[in-house]
């Protein structure tokens, strides 16, 4: 089958396109499934450009969506035809956050999806949203999932909050209709006004472009009459945390999901303390909140944005158009 290795130390020009022998037929509690498609994030680039460690040889990328071929004894929840997609951490299956640790994430510790097939456990796996297909499909395990969890499940999203989502990549893009599905207010910025107009499309509220406005925490708290927002989706990290707290309002909550500006920086702390601000560090989710978002995109029939369609054996020039910062929403592989 075809696929796509990564030769240590990394770097997209260590991305090369091998053969390699069909996946064994499902065992007990396995499927087989032939990958359709995948999609790129920003954990996925890190890896490539050789950001982490990883095995040589590894196949890259953590999501991957396609029909079931086989199932394995004692199987119930899948046959053979069936549209799915992939989870992030394999283990972690339900109940509260685990430690962090990519030991068994495909596509880090583990072999990913940049390949025909895969023969793997079944909990590796969810059915995809009815309707949905493979391209769309593969958007939800990594950007999908983290905004989901970001917003609903550790802060409690509820009709009439305010949202600011920052940028147009594919979580910020999901938050936003997540929010607006939902029944939220969101205040949208980019340094791009053409990006900006395509998120009022999408149907963020207000818009502001931090280039021209660097205070744009302040102008943020400006537009709601004072009062604050109640959540920020914070991708950026310490670079701009401190406009994500002076934007938010008191008893706010911040998810901390990206490291685009930075591992460390400063933190206005006592500003932190004085608005009783929660800050949540959120790394993607659970296979039990990947199937509880997959209902709620069935109920809203939200439908991911997806920029541009590469190629499997396109796989390094997709990460240079992603790096570039180019994309709006979701960078898909078709394989």
């Amino acid at each position: 089958m075809r696929a796509i290795r990564l030769r240590t130390p990394g770097g997209l020009d260590k991305l090369e396109p091998a053969e390699l022998p069909e996946p064994s037929s499902p065992g007990p509690g396995e499927i087989q499934v032939r990958i359709r498609a995948s999609s790129l994030n920003y954990h996925d680039y890190v890896v490539a450009s050789g950001g982490s460690k990883f095995n040589d040889g590894l196949v890259p990328m953590s999501d991957g969506a396609g029909e079931v071929s086989a199932v394995g004894e004692g199987v119930k929840e899948f046959k053979p035809g069936d549209l799915v997609v992939s989870t992030f951490f394999t283990e972690w299956l339900q109940g509260g956050p685990q430690e962090g640790g990519f030991a068994k994430t495909p596509g880090d510790g583990i072999d990913g999806y940049a390949r025909e097939r895969v023969t793997a456990p079944a909990t590796h796996f969810t059915h995809a949203p009815h309707g949905y297909s493979a391209s769309e499909a593969a958007t939800l395990t990594t950007a999908g999932l983290t905004a989901w969890r970001a917003l609903v499940v550790e802060g409690g999203l509820k009709a009439g909050d305010v949202v600011l989502v920052q940028g147009s990549g594919g979580v910020s893009v999901f938050a936003l209709q997540l929010a607006k599905a939902m029944g939220a207010v969101v205040i949208a910025t980019s340094s791009s006004d053409e990006k900006l107009t395509r998120l009022r499309t999408l149907g963020a509220d207000h818009l502001i472009n931090y280039k021209k406005e660097p205070k744009w925490g302040a102008a943020a708290k400006a537009w709601t009459g004072g009062r604050g927002v109640d959540h920020v989706v914070e991708v950026g990290g310490p670079g701009t945390i401190g406009q994500s707290i002076a934007a938010l309002c008191p008893g706010g909550h911040i998810a901390l999901l990206g490291i685009l500006t930075g591992l460390q920086g400063a933190i206005p702390t006592a500003l932190l303390m004085l608005k009783q601000i929660r800050v949540t560090g959120i790394t993607v989710g659970s296979r039990v909140q990947q199937q509880q978002m997959i209902r709620a995109i069935e109920a809203t029939r939200i439908k991911p944005v997806i920029d541009i369609h590469f190629t499997l054996e396109e796989l390094a020039e997709a990460f240079r158009y992603q790096a570039a910062g180019k994309h709006f929403g979701k960078i898909s592989l078709e394989i």
